[in-house]
């Protein structure tokens, strides 16, 4: 394959003023000389966006291949999807997109014939369809949870990309909406009590009441009654809790028992409390299970939370089981998870016995129970991942044992990811799970615990031809000795039989590294037209994330923050010395949190790399806590107000180490105007910045979106974002596209 051609930057960049700004923090001298880009309502911010929306035109029109791959991506994306059921005794809801829709529909079926087996045809009805809503595309679906009953859904849908959920709620039967809209239901849970008459949920404070930079936060818990005035909710929780706090609430299937948490941003640890919603809750001697009394209106709106778990270093979740058992989840001295129970009457960590321990190796991901009549014994069904590889496993319920033989492993169809363990409320023998991995579409499975058996339960709509591509997971070290892995795939016929590649490609080196959030296996329709087209494309596993457990999320925040990047900078140094890749054709892509990571190899590591794709980046890391969320991340990047923290943000901020006369890769920025989460102000100034410095003669450009947002987007709009930034990365280096 021949080197990758030059690509020149434009003769002049769009004109930005340098203000002479130098600020004294903590003793340190921060400059910021585009501090003006901060301001979309500036004339000068204005029209250097208009000039940058230019100059990317400009630039797309020469990359070579954009159609052909755009055509490539939306075949890839043409089977479509199927979530995995929620269900609600013989109605289920799942999440359905065709491969021609632009959003996924939520979709509730129903048995034909109420008379014929569990495997009859089941009659579907679409309750939820965001193009319907708005045939822009604009609108998204962001969450929907249904009634303990079934009768009643409830579903938040935001508008323009904001992720502004509002809230309303539907008749199942009837299509109506019956209750709402209610706003200021970001991020919200809903907990419905039994009989369908209310829920507990999350909404803001009225931005009224509030200063204008706390808009975004003072969260509160509330009940709702439905068909009622928001303004009457009875507020059960939240006031005197930090103002940046994120709340969860659930009602046990029973009715009986309330659970609430609380966090502090993004913080790994959080608070949780439990309360009795019934007058026989606290009965020691009553039966477990069975129908729940009437629900006590007195108990629910004045809720007598007890604490379980507060002021611990630790994640807590709680689940009220069928048996009356409180299952709790938890990473409390337990950094790869472990599951207990207690009873939640006394339900401090000191009653806790473990369930399942901690395994040496394997991250607990999630479970479930199988406890209906038809089984000899309950059972519990756990989800872990093995340095990010599923596994499913089967327990004895009481004791935790692992099931013997064949009956204790669930059989996957590979090396991939398993989403979502859930079973039905009521209790039963069944449970449905998705499977993902690299080169497969998600399928629903369902376990029957009977026998242990496991079948598909749904497909997606479409079928995909996919190319046939290999998959190695290569482990490496990094600068401070420790081992990290990392996906790397590749055309077959581009390996020889040893494994190892036939000859350097471009490459395209991915990753995340935070908020413990684990880059796993799954379908990529990006991936796999990268690499058909004859790439490598790498995806690692850096600190940062939760890959390896909570001590691994650790390792990568705060102050060891520079983890993260050596990981990322020693992943690169590994493809180049495997013979994956060279210098010349190296990219490397990230988004948000990503996007900080691939802003600091720009500027650390400038002679590793030759391309940079870098989306809703932060990148200024003195000031991020100012804008979008940014206050609610420092929980996991340290303030700026704190000396020493300082000292953190600024060791790696990319924005502050932007330098003359460096030269650095070739960059694309691409930004949302709708996005409330990472404000795009950290692009603008940072391609300014670079757009300065430079002296590579490659090209630094800004892609900006309008009318969308840092989530969810139609598929239209997804496709178009990957063509654009996959013909710029096959231009820098060298990769023919279609």
């Amino acid at each position: 394959m021949a080197d990758a051609p030059t690509q020149h930057a434009p003769a002049q960049y769009p004109a930005a003023e340098r203000l002479d700004l130098v600020e004294d923090l903590h003793g340190h001298q921060v400059a910021d000389p585009y501090r003006w880009l901060e301001d979309t309502a500036d004339p000068r911010t204005v029209d250097w966006s208009s000039a940058q929306d230019d100059l990317f035109a400009g630039a797309a029109a020469t990359w070579p291949g954009r159609d052909a791959v755009a055509r490539r991506l939306r075949e890839l994306l043409g089977a479509g999807v199927v979530g995995v059921p929620i269900w609600r005794g013989e109605r289920c809801f799942f999440v359905r997109r065709e491969g021609s829709q632009e959003h996924g529909v939520l979709v509730t079926s129903v048995p034909a014939d109420p008379s014929a087996g569990p495997d009859a045809p089941r009659a579907e009805r679409v309750l939820v369809d965001p193009m319907s809503l708005d045939p822009t595309g604009l609108t998204t679906l962001d969450a929907w949870q249904p009634d303990l009953e079934g009768r009643l859904l409830a579903y938040q849908v935001s508008e323009g990309g904001t992720e502004e959920s509002t809230l309303r709620v539907m008749d199942v039967a009837t299509g109506d909406v019956v209750d709402g809209p209610i706003d200021r239901a970001r991020y919200s849970p809903v907990a419905w009590l039994p009989g369908g008459s209310a829920y507990y949920y999350v909404r803001r404070l009225d931005p009224a009441t509030l200063p204008a930079d706390e808009h975004q936060y003072h969260r509160r818990v509330w009940l709702h009654r439905v068909g009622t005035d928001p303004a009457t909710d009875v507020e059960i929780f939240g006031e005197g809790q930090d103002l940046r706090s994120y709340y969860g609430v659930s009602v046990s299937r029973s009715g009986r028992w309330l659970t609430v948490s609380a966090a502090t941003g993004t913080a790994p640890r959080n608070d949780v409390w439990i309360a009795p919603l019934t007058a026989d809750a606290t009965d020691p001697d009553r039966p477990a299970g069975g129908p729940a009394p009437e629900v006590d209106r007195e108990r629910t709106e004045r809720p007598s939370l007890s604490p379980v778990a507060v002021g611990l270093d630790a994640r807590v979740g709680l689940w009220v089981g069928r048996d009356g058992r409180l299952y709790v989840a938890t990473d409390l001295d337990a950094p790869r998870g472990r599951l207990a129970v207690t009873s939640p009457l006394t339900p401090t960590p000191d009653t806790w016995v473990d369930l399942l321990p901690q395994d040496d190796e394997a991250v607990l991901e999630d479970f479930g129970v199988l406890d209906g009549p038809e089984l000899d014994a309950p059972m519990l069904v756990a989800a872990w991942t093995r340095h990010a590889v599923s596994e499913v496993t089967v327990h004895d319920l009481v004791t935790g044992a692992r099931l013997e033989g064949d009956r204790g492993r669930v059989p996957l169809p590979g090396l991939g990811s398993v989403g979502g363990i859930v079973t039905r409320p009521e209790g039963g023998h069944e449970a449905w799970f998705s499977y993902t991995d690299h080169t497969t579409v998600p399928h629903v499975h369902r376990l029957d615990g009977r026998d242990g058996s496991v079948a598909v339960w749904s497909r997606p709509p479409g079928t995909v031809e996919v190319p046939d591509v290999v998959t190695r997971q290569v482990a490496y070290t990094s600068a401070d000795g420790t081992t990290v892995r990392m996906f790397v795939m590749t055309r077959a016929d581009a390996v020889g039989p040893d494994g190892a590649p036939t000859g350097p490609r471009p490459t395209i080196l991915y990753g995340y590294g935070g908020f413990g959030v684990p880059l796993t296996p799954g379908y990529s329709a990006s991936i796999l037209a990268w690499v058909e087209a004859g790439g490598v494309y790498a995806v690692a596993n850096l600190r940062g994330g939760a890959e390896e457990g909570e001590q691994w999320h650790r390792d990568g925040m705060l102050g060891a923050k520079q983890n993260v990047f050596d990981d990322f900078h020693a992943a690169g140094e590994r493809l180049l010395a495997d013979g994956w890749t060279t210098r010349e054709r190296l990219a490397v892509s990230g988004g948000s949190n990503g996007g900080l990571l691939v802003g600091a190899a720009c500027v650390q590591r400038p002679d590793l790399f030759r391309a940079v794709v870098c989306s809703a980046p932060l990148l200024d890391m003195v000031r991020y806590e100012l804008f979008g969320l940014g206050a609610t991340w420092n929980v996991e990047y340290g303030t700026a107000a704190d000396a020493e923290q300082l000292g953190w943000l600024l060791g790696y901020s990319p924005y502050h180490h932007v330098r003359p006369g460096t030269a650095y890769p070739a960059v694309l920025f691409t930004v949302f105007d709708g996005d409330t989460r990472v404000d795009p102000l950290h692009a603008r100034k940072m391609c300014a910045a670079l757009q300065h410095a430079t002296t590579s003669g490659l090209p630094v450009l800004l892609r900006r979106e309008k009318d969308v947002g840092h989530g969810a987007r139609a598929v239209s709009r997804s496709v178009d974002l990957s063509a654009d930034t996959m013909a710029f990365t096959a231009a820098m280096t060298g990769l023919p596209l279609g």
